[in-house]
């Protein structure tokens, strides 16, 4: 049994690793020591692609918090370079020398470059890191052409990041087919043409011969064809394995490359073994992450004494291509001759479904799944449980058959639902049971199935719902503990007793002070519902719609007007550039066609809406729950291609539903053709132009785990898809659960996409009257907030940081590409503690100002010398209470401005930023979380707020801000 165990290398592999070391319980028997060879901790090369979002991920795995409060050392951008084997000890880049008892290689891999001419030229990048997508962006604002060498998982992502850089792209893939090792000819077929429809052009079946240019990249040429003249060329052809270190010291490598190990992966020393992609397993290099995290838990079992082997890993995966579903599994290219076939293949709508079948008619051998990819829970695990397929497999894949899908009590204990982490049927039922979950997030924190590429998550849901309904569990739908009602009742609620005040609610039919979730789900409903001004409830509103502005991360706010269809007239370009000269903001264009003005100061966003509204500008609700844009492709205007006037019905329906509040927020788009340049199948709703009218999708998703939208009605004229749009947002309005997207509301809807068509098209439920008129009422009463806020100088009054003195935050700013944006943050803070510090010395009343200041049920900042004091009014209770207003997650001073309530009867404040909750009364963070506050006595005298707060010198060695004082937490 190893003592002390040295792992080199911190990606998805070896942070699985270190999991597995905690899972075993080794952390607290052993030493356990992490060198990374990047400066940021592990972080998800999975959804590496979302970088470039408009809302861009946290990719990293854990903090670096996480590896010291488990115990490890982790060393980051200190790669080690070698290992004498001899004295077992290694040596890293800085010099310095570790010994080890158990030596764990988790090196990964590299991005293969082939050996082209020109390949060392300004221009050509690789596609891996984070800082091979950084050098990227930055080249690209240089160039207008790229290429993309690889035609596999990875390039295509990399093409779509090209292409939404604003470039011209072009794939370039050796292959006769694009993604050869997952999909047939007819798969990739229908793969491409949805790829050229977004204007990506595909070049398959050539020989790239090399990368031309002086010193930097001007096209690439080819044996059998014409050069291709490009300014950029990313790389994405495969991995090598990073085997170096093996090499080094003489441990036993594969020809072509990769560390020998055997099935327990151990290498030719039996004190190192390798894990990942670069470890050669039976002549094998595995180039997924899920067979890198079964390797990862062998080792860890084997350290802790256990018997475990690594017997292989299905190589199944599914995944988000350009907007569209991929799915393989299996073995889809058996060549036994005798093998059955079921297929779907639907050009009209481009999906392409095909089973491979034993020749008994029995098993399944493998499947491809292009377009539509719902049935890759239950095709999983006939492929792997190697399951008896029903009489009908074709019900697996065609929509609409008797029996579709795989009934859960059929299921075995050792049937593995999430190959990705490789979590068996048995051990979902058994965390469910065992640990009282009821939730699939709490699945999916206990177990990790659906962490990984998501694909398992409706038969994680389904298995969920199956053991809580045979248990006699009711599964609780409440808003949050002060109601007990689904959204959907309370909203019935709402709309039946007509109420409009969150007191009166609370009052008939909830219990405590409310939180964060309640307050602001019902002060969406009754904007859903009767449209008024948010602000005449502001308490109820999240920092967004309090202040009409996206928060960014340094407590500034995002200015985006709304410019339906992407239209913007001279004058208001004009008005957006003085007012972000004027105020120093950094300007951007957005993902939704809107320019976007950050860094505003609260004080200054009534004067800068009051400049912006008199050249008609008028609110983006950037900050809402509800409609943000409806994005449009030029259509018929200007282009040759075009069917249908997409501007024109794209302003149309923006200006119709704007302002609309919904559960989560919508995103929408029209395309005036099928080459679909407006990106409509990612999104909540959308129309495509037809020869014969439009075609109307629904339950899009372009976020975190993305989903195509599905046909609702084809070939329909204007005044239909705008009644069905009507239908479709109230009906989605009615019974979403709370935060709920159109993707996920749809895939959980009884019947889907069918269902909703009888809803929606036939009014199956007869209240297709009662949803148009909901929605013309919501229509009817539509008003731009800020137009509003502006002209009402008690609301304008509001928007001050301090409530006591004149002056703004000061926020920490660096300068890029001549623009202003906020100082780095760090990824976590450190907080060894998780009591506050309690501070030695007398406290005293301090007189801060006007009890008058704080709002009923809310928060105000009061400035205190050179420190920030939160107090907060809770009017329910008549109660006061006082803390720093600096949140210790990311060292911002936001917490005056989120919302209180209660917790168990304790009063708390979450913040604003990252919601996460404080104790008010004596400042522990609630839930699992590790930070604190410092909170202080309040007492109110006629007007007079008193806060009984220790000396400036004493708040001064709370070193709030992690760092030496004068520190960030001062003005």
């Amino acid at each position: 049994m190893a003592d002390k165990i040295v792992i080199v290398g911190n990606g998805m592999v070896g942070h699985r690793f270190c999991e597995a070391l905690i899972e075993q319980g080794l952390e607290a028997e052993k030493r356990i020591i992490v060198f990374g060879g990047e400066s940021r901790p592990a972080y998800d090369r999975v959804r590496l692609s979302s970088w470039f979002g408009e809302e861009p991920l946290d990719l990293t795995l854990q903090s670096e918090s996480w590896y010291r409060d488990n115990g490890i050392e982790l060393h980051l951008g200190d790669p080690v370079i070698t290992i004498d084997r001899a004295s077992h000890t290694v040596t890293t880049a800085s010099g310095q020398h570790e010994s080890y008892d158990r030596l764990v290689l988790a090196t990964g891999s590299s991005a293969f470059i082939p050996p082209l001419p020109g390949r060392d030229r300004t221009g050509v990048f690789a596609y891996r890191t984070i800082e091979d997508l950084e050098a990227i962006t930055s080249y690209s604002r240089t160039v207008s052409k790229v290429a993309v060498i690889g035609g596999g998982l990875l390039g295509l992502e990399a093409a779509k990041s090209c292409l939404d850089l604003g470039l011209s792209t072009t794939v370039i893939e050796m292959a006769p087919r694009l993604m050869p090792r997952q999909l047939d000819d007819k798969g990739a077929a229908v793969l491409s043409n949805a790829i050229r429809k977004l204007g990506i052009e595909v070049v398959t079946g050539v020989t790239t011969s090399a990368i031309e240019g002086d010193r930097t990249v001007t096209g690439i040429s080819f044996r059998d064809r014409a050069t291709l003249p490009v300014e950029m060329v990313v790389v994405s052809a495969g991995i090598v394995p990073n085997d170096a270190l093996a090499r080094g010291c003489g441990l036993e490598v594969g020809e072509r490359g990769g560390i020998v190990v055997d099935d327990t992966m151990q290498t030719s020393d039996p004190a190192i073994c390798a894990i990942g992609e670069c470890a050669l397993v039976g002549g094998r290099i595995y180039g997924l992450v899920a067979p890198g995290y079964e390797m990862a838990r062998v080792v860890a079992a084997r350290i802790a004494g256990k018997t475990a082997t690594f017997a292989g890993s299905d190589c199944s995966t599914k995944l988000k291509l350009l907007g569209l579903d991929v799915a393989s599994l299996g073995n889809p290219f058996d060549t036994d001759p005798d093998n059955k076939t079921v297929e779907v293949h639907d050009t009209v709508t481009g999906i392409y479904k095909k089973m491979l079948i034993d020749p008994a008619g029995e098993k399944l051998i493998g499947a491809i799944l292009v377009g539509d990819a719902e049935a890759y829970g239950p095709l999983s695990i006939y492929v792997k449980g190697n399951k008896t397929l029903p009489e009908q497999p074709q019900s697996l894949i065609v929509r609409g058959c008797q029996g579709a899908g795989m009934a859960i009590e059929s299921l075995e204990d050792d049937d593995i639902i999430c190959s990705c982490n490789n979590v068996s049927f048995g051990t979902i039922r058994d965390a469910i049971e065992k640990q009282e979950l009821r939730t699939v997030e709490g699945i999916q924190k206990c177990t990790k199935a659906g962490t990984g590429c998501g694909g398992c998550l409706p038969m994680v849901k389904a298995i969920l719902n199956y053991e809580l309904q045979q248990a006699g569990i009711e599964i609780d739908n409440s808003i949050c503990e002060h109601f007990r009602y689904s959204r959907q009742d309370l909203l019935h609620i709402v709309k039946t007793k007509k109420i409009s005040n969150f007191d009166e609610l609370l009052a008939q039919y909830g219990r405590g002070n409310g939180c964060a979730v309640c307050k602001t789900q019902i002060g969406s409903m009754f904007s859903a519902l009767w449209n008024d001004y948010v602000l005449d409830q502001d308490m109820l509103q999240d920092t967004n719609d309090r202040f009409l502005g996206n928060i960014q991360r340094n407590g500034t706010y995002s200015v985006i007007p709304r410019s339906p269809g992407g239209e913007l007239t001279p004058e208001q370009l004009i008005a957006m550039g003085e007012v972000a000269r004027e105020f120093n903001l950094y300007t951007k264009l957005t993902g939704s066609q809107r320019v976007a003005l950050f860094g505003a100061h609260l004080e200054d966003l009534p004067k800068i809406w009051a400049i912006l509204g008199v050249v008609g500008l008028e609110s983006g609700h950037a900050y809402a729950k509800g409609l943000r844009m409806v994005k449009s492709c030029v259509g018929d205007s200007w282009c040759r291609m075009g069917m249908g006037p997409s501007v024109d019905f794209a302003i149309e329906l923006e200006d119709r539903y704007k302002g609309m509040r919904s559960p989560h927020k919508l995103k929408a788009a029209v395309s005036g053709c099928a080459r679909e340049c407006a990106e409509v199948m990612c999104k909540d709703f959308g129309l495509i132009a037809t020869e014969q009218g439009w075609n109307l999708y629904v339950g899009g998703n372009g976020g975190a785990y993305p989903r195509h939208a599905d046909l609702l009605a084809r070939d329909i004229d204007r005044e239909t898809a705008i009644r069905f749009l009507d239908r479709y947002l109230m009906y989605y309005i009615r019974t979403a659960d709370k935060l709920e997207r159109t993707a996920t509301w749809l895939l959980n809807l009884e019947g889907g996409v069918e269902k909703l068509k009888k809803v929606i098209i036939e009014d199956s439920l007869g209240i297709c009257a009662e949803l148009e008129a909901e929605m013309q009422h919501v229509i009817s009463s539509q008003h731009d907030e800020w137009e509003v806020t502006v002209a009402r100088p008690e609301q304008a009054a509001k928007f001050r940081h301090f409530v006591n003195t004149e002056g703004k935050d000061s926020v920490a700013m660096i300068t890029v590409r001549g623009q202003s944006k906020p100082a780095l943050w760090q990824k976590e803070y450190a907080m060894p503690e998780i009591e506050p510090e309690i501070l030695e010395g007398p406290r005293e009343w301090m007189n801060l100002g006007s009890a008058a200041m704080v709002p009923k049920d809310g928060g105000a900042t009061f400035k205190f010398g050179r420190h920030q004091i939160a107090v907060f009014n809770f009017a329910h209770r008549d109660e006061w209470y006082a803390c720093q207003n600096l949140c210790p997650h990311k060292q911002e001073m936001v917490l005056s401005r989120g919302i209180i309530g209660d917790t168990a009867g304790i009063p708390k404040v979450t913040c604003p930023m990252h919601k996460k909750s404080f104790s008010l009364k004596n400042g522990r963070g609630l839930g699992e979380d590790i930070y604190s506050i410092q909170t202080f006595q309040v007492k109110v005298e006629g007007d007079d707020l008193l806060v009984q707060l220790p000396s400036e010198e004493n708040l001064d060695l709370l070193h709030l801000c992690d760092t030496e004082v004068p520190c960030s937490c001062f003005v």
